[in-house]
């Protein structure tokens, strides 16, 4: 599957392009999915950011290679992962899910690929009276904040995946809170056709010189 860019953006004094994908997926069962994106230059960031919503123990083993078939990141049954690298060669890199160690449960997987390519190429707009270091403080200071919104997003994606799994558990108590509550009456109705069985059996007819 081929990703598809889908962001750019450009913040006041730092240029920043942006190609993004944020999907979720439905890994079935014995199932191995993999994504592919492409780096145009050597030496750009790319941000990967993954997180098992439902299904199993909400792990999944994942793979993430560059070209030449080179292992960047890899790991068995995690249940989220946030990671920023280096591609220091351009080429084709793929991100695998491996739901395979998994005989029923098939999970939902809900990942962010980002590659991005950040340099401080515009300028701001400069008016009279106003020194570089002026300039240059208002920079640091948009990045910052960059800095921080992407905190928050961060945090944002933590909190939700931990409301899903939450949730997921919620339900999967209720089902066994209500499966067990049908066996219970279900056994409580047969020890009382039982119980009746049994006096009827003592008390009719010839049968009562057994009391």
């Amino acid at each position: 599957m081929r990703l598809s860019t889908i962001a750019a953006g450009v913040i006041a004094c730092m240029v920043t392009d942006v190609a993004a994908t944020a999907l979720t997926y439905k890994l079935a069962a014995n199932e191995k999915a993999c994504f592919y994106t492409d780096t145009k230059k050597d030496n750009e960031k790319i941000a990967f950011y993954f997180a098992v919503q439902s299904g199993g123990s909400f792990d999944v083993d994942y793979l993430v290679e560059g070209p030449g078939g080179k292992v960047i990141l890899q790991g068995q049954k995690d249940r989220q992962g946030d990671f920023v690298f280096t591609a220091q060669h351009a080429g084709e890199y793929s991100f695998c899910f491996d739901n395979e160690m998994s005989t029923f449960a098939e999970k939902f997987v809900d990942f962010e690929i980002a590659v991005e390519n950040e340099s401080r190429t515009a300028q701001l707009p400069s008016k009279q009276g106003t020194s570089p270091e002026q300039t240059v403080v208002l920079e640091e200071s948009i990045f910052k904040i960059s800095g921080l919104l992407s905190t928050i997003s961060r945090n944002q994606k933590h909190f939700r995946t931990r409301e899903n799994r939450n949730f997921s558990t919620v339900n999967s108590t209720e089902k066994r809170i209500v499966n067990f509550s049908m066996i219970q009456i279900g056994l409580i109705i047969c020890m009382g056709a039982l119980q009746v069985f049994v006096v009827r059996f003592f008390f009719q007819g010839a049968r009562k010189g057994y009391v």
